[in-house]
Formats: structure tokens, sequence, C-alpha cells
């Protein structure tokens, strides 16, 4: 955000001052609730009957299990990639975002490369799944689900974009002659069936190799669901949009942090991104719609209940972040 924007426009700011404290306790506990569980100790982690209750993504985004699983088994499994198949492998995992799905293709055609990618035995291998009612893409966020390239099958139209992207377009080569995130960003949601915040999503993953270097302080997209927060958090935000709000919390995050008494442990030295900012949002949307319901949108209760799991995490961070827990 321009310095002298905030400046200007940030005194125009109206605060619904308990929900924007929230949204920092919430970081907190959340981060508490990760080192705990990474520390061996036995739950419950935290007092808070929510956050017992209900289940919440990390403070961090790459703490969460789909994250941790695309750097473990697609992008850093311990073999050596072309830059074209890193990119292509990232893609075909986010478009479904469901770890079964990837290992259901890597069980019939080994290992994933742009050069084995075949549409039509990808395309039977997902009809065969489904037929027999596998759920093959994650409802985490929903995938844009039009025929775009005139098939029926979901599935169909995203191997289809695959096709474009990566054999038709070259893709691959555009992404890595970019210089910025926003760059990249505006080359993926320039197809079909990706919207901003899918594309903002991919794009984040793509940096999460070694094919892109970009820092994620530079650029950001808020979601449906951060929309949500930041409508709870604040009454009026004056003449900022929604993506300098996420900035400018980032910006602010150590002095709230001491304001509010609260130690916020981070993973490594790295503070809160504007990516992890704009999650925090979507999932302080969750949280009010228990501890604050009198705050309406146009979603009144939280999907997932938390189920604890008895398997302990091994966590990875890209390689460039140089991050040792």
């Amino acid at each position: 955000m321009n310095i002298r924007k905030e400046e200007n426009v940030v005194k125009e700011l109206i605060k619904r001052q308990e929900v924007y404290d929230l949204y920092w306790k919430f970081a907190c506990e959340r981060q508490n609730i990760f080192w705990k569980k990474l520390n061996g100790e036995q739950p419950p982690w935290t007092e808070d009957k929510i956050l017992q209750e209900y289940k919440f993504c990390n403070a961090y985004r790459v703490n969460d299990r789909v994250s941790q699983y695309l750097l473990k088994k697609v992008i850093y499994n311990g073999k050596k990639y072309a830059k074209d198949d890193i990119m292509f492998r990232i893609i075909l995992f986010k478009l479904f975002n469901k770890e079964s799905t990837w290992e259901l293709l890597e069980n019939y055609i080994g290992d994933i490369t742009l050069s084995n990618f075949n549409m039509k035995e990808y395309a039977s291998i997902l009809q065969e799944a489904t037929q027999k009612g596998v759920k093959i893409y994650n409802d985490a966020y929903i995938s844009c689900a039009n025929k775009a390239f005139g098939y029926e099958k979901k599935h169909e139209n995203h191997l289809a974009l695959l096709y474009k992207m990566f054999v038709i377009d070259k893709i691959q080569e555009k992404i890595e002659n970019t210089k910025t995130m926003q760059e990249a960003f505006e080359i993926i949601k320039s197809y079909p069936l990706i919207g901003n915040f899918m594309a903002y999503q991919l794009v984040t993953d793509l940096n999460y190799s070694d094919v892109v270097n970009f820092s994620e302080m530079e650029f950001t997209v808020a979601g449906p669901g951060s929309e949500r927060g930041i409508r709870k958090c604040f009454v009026d935000i004056g003449e900022l949009t929604k993506e300098e709000i996420i900035q400018y919390m980032c910006k602010h995050q150590d002095e709230e942090f001491a304001r509010l008494g609260l130690n916020f442990k981070r993973i490594g030295n790295r503070p809160l991104q504007y990516i992890d900012c704009q999650n925090i949002f979507c999932e302080l949307d969750k949280y009010c719609r228990q501890a604050i319901p009198e705050l309406k949108s146009n979603r009144s209760k939280i999907k997932k209940k938390y189920v604890p799991k008895n398997e302990k995490i091994e966590y990875v961070y890209p390689t460039k972040w140089n991050i040792v827990l």
C-alpha cells in the first residue's frame, strides 16, 4: 500500500474493535495449537471451546495439511524434475486439491510428468473413480465447473484446461520468464475455469517451488471468505480496497500482537505474509459464526467439526525459506 495513502485513509477506518482484536487473538491461539501439537502435547491444546470443537486452518497457510502434502509429495519428493514438470504437477494437483486423487493417478500412471500426460487416459481413470462414488475434488474451495472446453464432466474440462495451458500455450515458459507474482497471476487468471482467487492460490503454490521466486509480501487477492471476515472486522474501510486491508494487517501485526499482550511464535523468523493474513480473515469469519452469531453473513454455520488425528506431521518448507523447526 502507498504509505501516503495509508496515512491519509487509515484515519477513516472504523474498526469493530471486538472483532478486530479477535483477529489477532485467533491467529495467536491457532498458532499456539500448532506448536503444542508439534511438540507432542496431549489434547486439548486450547481452552477455547470453539477451537476445540471445529476445524480451522493454521495461521500459516503452508502448515495446512494439503499444502504440506503438496510440498512433500508433489514438489519435494526426493526426485529431480524439469521445471516444466514441476509446474504441471503443481497445477494438476491443485485443480483437484485432493491427496487421494493424486495417489489414484500415480497408482495407474506412475511418476506424473508433462511428457506422459495423456488427456484421455487421465479422464478415463477419473471417470471410473467417480462412477464408483469416489470424490475426486476437495471441497475446501469450489473450483469453477462450467463446460468451458465443451465436455460434460468437470474433470474433463479441467484436463482440457491443462492441455491448453501446457501443451498448446506453453504456459510454463511464460511463467518462468515473469518478474513479479502479479504478472504470473495475470497469466494464470486469463484462462477459463480460473477466477481471481483460484489464480492467487495457484501462483502461491507455484511459488513454493524453485521455479519462481516471488515475495509473498508483493501481491494479494481477497477471496470470498476473506471479504466476509473483513466486513465483520471493520464497520467501514474508507477508500481502502480489501487487498489494502490485508496489507495493513500484515504491516501492523507485530504492534497489534504487542498491544494485546500476545506472544505470537513464528515459524522460523517468518512473519505472517499476505496470503496468511488473507486466510486468517476467512477463518475469523468462520469463528465469528459461533462466537458472535449476530454478525450475520451468507454463511451461518461452520461446516466441519475437528477430528483429532494420531499421526504426527513432519513439516517441510520451501527450500528457499531456510526454515528449520
